[in-house]
């Protein structure tokens, strides 16, 4: 089997396993009575990916390959996920929030440091290829995208997605994943037999990127801008099923199948990764970001206009552009760290570019979307909340479109086309 379908299937079941609730565990918590809590459960995603990428990013580069370490943690978090799932069939509406954050907690932890690992053994395997990461990881890439959609669209029609059921997929994706991880192509790590600083020996040598001024303002903008990545996944579900509240939309396909008209933005995802390539060349790093950030724009503010019935193209459009939001910044991140830093490294400062998207801005973006929804949306009220939701979604914008406008006047790095050959 060639390399770059071993890579394929690896990406498939890597955010298979994201999918099976990543877009409908607000509506579960929602319906158990743990709406106010939504922010806490998706935030902890960005409060474990503070150290833990960059602890096991540390122990892939100088002790345990990462193709065995991603193994073991994909075992790991299915482990806590099953417990989660367990718990919450057991208890009902009667869960916990204590137990149930716990567990799940557990599990994101050995999670979330997977994204940056799996990135780490695709570009190992493909330089020992020979193949440019460039232009051959994208497509690659592409895989991981409908393996989440092909997860959200199992869980919803199963009926998973309202329920605990959700958790269970979500394990026994893991644990296929941990055991095909196992075949991947060996990482080698960095001991090195001279004497190191111990900075160097301890790992930890990727946090001095921040004395280069490029690197310090492209990560401190990588941590502004991941601020928006998890407040779509975290609210969009309850948001649109709420809509069922009032009878003209109740019928309607996008509350009765929230989860599959979502899904439409990681179809939008599987189309802009392709496009990648080309933009990265052609307009350079700094200009992909911004476009990046200003698709966010467009995504907050139409999910603000728009509603299930005649402003259901809203929906629709605001689904299209996130692919543009989401993978101009994301991809091209991961490859801007991957050109600009030590293959010694590796790792680490992908482990680091984790850190401050998935870390300190997921977890600042959810935990202050969950404070903008508290203020305007009342979920006790047996009123509908359509408006109150609307006012959350602007706010969103005005942010997004504010960080792009200081990001344009703030970044100088200037782009050298031959630098992306």
């Amino acid at each position: 089997m060639s390399i770059k379908i071993r890579l394929i299937i690896m990406n498939f079941l890597q955010f298979a396993v994201w999918g099976a609730y990543l877009t409908s565990m607000g509506s579960y918590l929602v319906n158990v009575g743990l709406h106010e809590h939504i922010g806490m459960f998706y935030a902890m995603q960005g409060i474990v990916s503070l150290f833990m990428p960059a602890v096991l990013g540390i122990i892939a580069d100088r002790w345990i390959p990462a193709q065995k370490l991603l193994s073991f943690s994909h075992f790991t978090a299915a482990l806590f996920m099953a417990a989660a799932g367990y718990y919450g069939m057991t208890k009902g509406a009667e869960v916990d929030f204590g137990t149930l954050f716990t567990l799940y907690s557990l599990s994101v932890a050995f999670y979330m440091p997977t994204l940056a690992l799996s990135n780490s053994v695709a570009y190992t395997a493909l330089d020992k290829a020979g193949l440019d990461t460039i232009r051959t990881f994208p497509p690659i890439r592409i895989f991981g995208t409908i393996g989440f959609i092909c997860s959200m669209w199992v869980v919803d029609l199963l009926g998973l997605q309202n329920n605990y059921g959700q958790f269970f997929a979500c394990a026994i994706i893991g644990v296929a994943y941990g055991v095909y991880a196992l075949t991947l192509p060996e990482c080698p790590t960095s001991k090195g037999d001279n004497a190191k600083s111990l900075v160097e020996a301890l790992g930890l040598r990727a946090f001095t990127l921040f004395k280069q001024k490029k690197m310090a303002v492209f990560f401190i903008f990588s941590m502004l801008l991941g601020v928006s990545l998890q407040i779509t996944n975290g609210f969009a579900n309850p948001y649109i099923s709420s809509f069922g509240s009032i009878p003209e939309y109740a019928g309607t396909f996008g509350v009765q199948h929230a989860n599959i008209l979502i899904s439409l933005s990681q179809i939008s995802e599987t189309l802009c990764i392709l496009l990648i390539p080309f933009f990265l060349k052609r307009f350079g790093i700094k200009q992909v970001m911004l476009i990046a950030m200003l698709a966010w724009v467009l995504r907050f503010g139409l999910f603000g206009m728009g509603n299930p019935g005649s402003g259901v193209w809203m929906f629709v459009l605001s689904m299209i552009v996130y692919g543009v939001a989401f993978d101009f910044f994301n991809i091209s991140g991961s490859l801007f760290v991957d050109r600009e830093t030590d293959r010694g490294i590796r790792s680490s400062a992908q482990g680091l570019f984790v850190i401050m998207t998935n870390g300190f801005g997921a977890t600042i973006g959810t935990l202050g979307a969950q404070a903008v929804v508290n203020h305007f949306v009342d979920f006790n009220s047996n009123v509908p909340q359509i408006a109150q939701w609307q006012s959350a979604w602007y706010v969103f914008a005005i942010y997004a479109l504010t960080v792009a406008v200081v990001f344009a006047i703030v970044f100088k790095y200037k782009h050298h086309p031959e630098d992306l050959k």
